[in-house]
């Protein structure tokens, strides 16, 4: 049923899915929005869909999702490859399957030309590991034999959970400083008085997902 109401939605709200993986207490989406507010737009209807189809298959009312979703915005040349694979883990680094390709709710099946997936679209990146679909698929299978890199694993959690950009020390080079700043989690302490600015290209984009299920 999620995945259903998922695929709807993103086709109204031109979201482009690249990758998804839905746990049993949480969600992992990789998406490229059609507009700045898509994204906000597709999960804020899918939440409240699935919703009314759980409060109404198992007899219960109220809330679902502990709150907002987190997300993130992936710098496509180093990252959105190795966001594919971080979120097609996710069942293997739980302990709930030995490899990725064991697990019935992930796109990996259809990533790796195991099957179909009506509801995948290529990123270009994807489309950049090979120059035909079974050269494509045998390197995406590749990108899977190794275990995680520790590093990226912090670097996108860090990034998700503070909703600043998941970007390369290239593109980061290349902005002004004070855009780098944002690029970053804040220290704690007391925050500045805000200050007058014109918004950054960065301030309403949110590309990647995790939703967290209310437990008890």
């Amino acid at each position: 049923m999620y995945l259903s109401n998922l695929h709807e939605l993103a086709t109204k709200t031109q979201c482009a899915l690249h990758a998804y993986c839905l746990m049993t207490n949480h969600v992992h989406l990789l998406l490229t929005p059609s507009t700045l507010q898509a994204c906000a737009l597709l999960m804020r209807n899918l939440g409240q869909r699935y919703v009314q189809y759980f409060n109404r298959r198992y007899e219960r009312s109220g809330t679902l999702w502990e709150g907002r979703y987190h997300s993130c915005l992936v710098d496509s040349a180093p990252y959105a490859i190795a966001c594919h694979r971080y979120i097609e883990r996710n069942p293997v680094r739980a302990g709930m399957v030995p490899s990725a390709g064991d697990y019935r709710w992930s796109s990996h099946h259809g990533n790796a030309g195991r099957a179909s997936n009506r509801l995948l679209t290529a990123h270009s990146e994807y489309l950049a590991l090979a120059a035909d679909d079974a050269s494509r698929h045998a390197a995406y299978e590749s990108l899977f034999v190794t275990g995680d890199d520790p590093a990226f694993l912090a670097a996108i959690r860090d990034a998700t959970n503070g909703g600043f950009a998941l970007v390369g020390e290239r593109l980061k080079a290349s902005l002004p400083e004070d855009m780098q700043r944002r690029l970053a989690r804040k220290p704690s302490g007391p925050r500045p008085k805000p200050k007058t600015e014109a918004a950054h290209p960065f301030a309403e984009i949110e590309l990647e997902l995790g939703l967290r299920p209310r437990t008890s």
